[in-house]
């Protein structure tokens, strides 16, 4: 009998000496993933008053107030304030994820901290940081729009469909335009998923745009 209570006493010991290291190692809770759209807006607030097309003349551009060197480094073209807010996001998150907070003075007065994807090198597609200027993070699929999209057509789920389909490489900006990119990605999809490849984004290519199979470029 004492053998045995020593033994469940070593073995406690030893859970618990696991316990306190995964706790030392992870830390209490894991942050989610990526910082939240209120802690980009609140950033955005403090470098540029959330104006995406600033340009003091300081060498610092943008909403995120990029120097041109840094811009550059995570695949930023053109000025920083000429391109779109979602390609000023996207850069912004690619920055986050390979410095942290760091390039940021405004994030040390604000108090952000550094979650788990801060310097973690994952280069993040569009449709990562799509959240940023007030979409939901990418997840469940959105609802179909029961509307039947071609060549030409402007509407705001086709900035959803363009986003989504940044998740296998494509690059889009969101303009929510449909025109010849879209048209690609739109018969991409519907081959890779058995589906007549009509050019025409309908019920079953939306859906196949999350829950099918990977489009073969």
């Amino acid at each position: 009998m004492a053998g045995r209570r020593v033994f469940r006493g070593i073995a406690t010991l030893l859970l618990t000496l696991v316990a306190a290291a995964t706790v030392q190692l992870f830390g209490a809770g894991t942050a989610s993933a990526d910082p939240s759209a209120g802690d980009w807006s609140r950033l955005r607030g403090c470098e540029s008053s959330n104006r995406y097309t600033t340009n003091t003349g300081n060498g610092y551009y943008g909403a995120y107030q990029f120097d041109l060197p840094t811009w550059r480094s995570v695949g930023g073209t053109s000025m920083p304030h000429l391109v779109p807010p979602g390609e000023q996001d996207y850069r912004a998150l690619y920055l986050y994820r390979m410095r942290g907070w760091q390039p940021w003075e405004c994030a040390g007065k604000l108090g952000l901290r550094n979650d788990s994807d801060a310097r973690s090198k994952q280069k993040p597609t569009y449709a990562d940081s799509s959240y940023i200027g007030g979409k939901p993070k990418p997840g469940a699929m959105p609802k179909w729009p029961g509307v039947v999209y071609a060549y030409g057509d402007c509407a705001p789920a086709l900035r959803e469909f363009q986003l989504r389909m940044n998740a296998y490489g494509y690059g889009f900006d969101g303009t929510g335009c449909y025109y010849a990119k879209t048209r690609e990605a739109v018969v991409d999809l519907q081959r890779a998923n058995g589906i007549k490849a009509s050019g025409r984004l309908g019920p079953k290519t939306w859906t196949a745009a999350w829950k099918g199979k990977a489009p073969r470029r």
